[in-house]
């Protein structure tokens, strides 16, 4: 049975589209803030002695696996024994 406007419908409906609004608005709110805070957090980690051990580690890596190639290919398959 369909909703008439005359017992109260697009009321329901207005409250219902208003309560959504506000949701999504928490919703966005709550992303901003778990941004902000993700953000401090890799600040003050790449500040720390972890933070800084990890990042140069990651770059030793990344060199010594450009220098440590040479053209030859690091598997090699050969046909019998």
């Amino acid at each position: 049975m369909g909703q008439c406007p005359c017992f109260g419908g697009s009321a329901q409906a207005a409250e219902q589209e208003r309560r959504a609004e506000a949701d999504r608005r928490e919703s966005e709110d709550a992303r901003a803030k778990a941004a902000e805070a993700a953000q401090r957090r890799q600040a003050e980690y790449d500040k720390s002695a972890a933070g800084r051990a990890a990042k140069a580690q990651m770059k030793a890596m990344k060199e010594s696996k450009t220098s440590n190639q040479g053209g030859e290919p690091v598997l090699k398959w050969q046909m019998g024994s």
